[in-house]
């Protein structure tokens, strides 16, 4: 008999203390954490698979740096054991990381993408993830943006960038509902 393939799993991405350094104030969406964790805890009491995607960088001066004091996974979403956890150094998760070899291993092409911020790694990762094959679900409430200003000075809030990401994502990248959505299709 072929091994079944494992539920749907849950990526949590580069939540980690880092997120709440003053370069990345003005957050949308502040509920996001919470999401996630309700999420995480849905996933857990059913037993489902749940992965960590951990962002060190190497450049000293940015808040992720691997070696500085807010580089850690945030406490409400720690992992627990037997939860994997991904060491990625670029803005991609699929790039230099393990987390295709993990997701071809437990025989799965569907995630549920959640973490910060949506038009960096999260952008980046979905689209490297449809790239590789994979239907990526992506909670909207489950992620969050901050301002974005461009080379000429122009800027755009949070909350601009956030649904113009999601917009742009869900066109074609990913299948973007509400939390509420996604437990609702997981759930009988």
């Amino acid at each position: 008999m072929k091994d079944q393939p494992s539920p749907i799993p849950l990526v949590i991405l580069d939540v980690q203390d880092a997120i709440d350094r003053p370069n990345w104030d003005g957050k949308n969406n502040p509920g996001y954490l919470a999401v996630i964790q309700r999420l995480l805890a849905l996933w857990r009491s059913n037993g489902w698979p749940v992965l960590h995607v951990k962002h060190d960088e190497r450049t000293p001066t940015s808040s992720y740096y691997a070696y500085g004091p807010w580089n850690g996974i945030k406490n409400d979403v720690a992992p627990i054991e037997g939860e994997t956890v991904i060491i990625k150094q670029e803005n991609c998760a699929f790039i230099g990381t393990e987390l295709d070899a993990i997701l071809t291993k437990m025989r799965v092409k569907r995630l549920v993408l959640t973490g910060v911020v949506i038009h960096n790694s999260m952008d980046a990762t979905v689209r490297a993830g449809k790239a590789l094959g994979y239907n990526i679900v992506l909670p909207s409430d489950a992620t969050t943006a901050v301002p974005v200003v461009g080379p000429h000075g122009k800027s755009w809030d949070a909350t601009t960038v956030h649904e113009l990401t999601l917009a742009i994502l869900g066109d074609e990248y990913a299948d973007v509902m509400s939390s509420d959505e996604v437990v609702a299709q997981l759930t009988p």
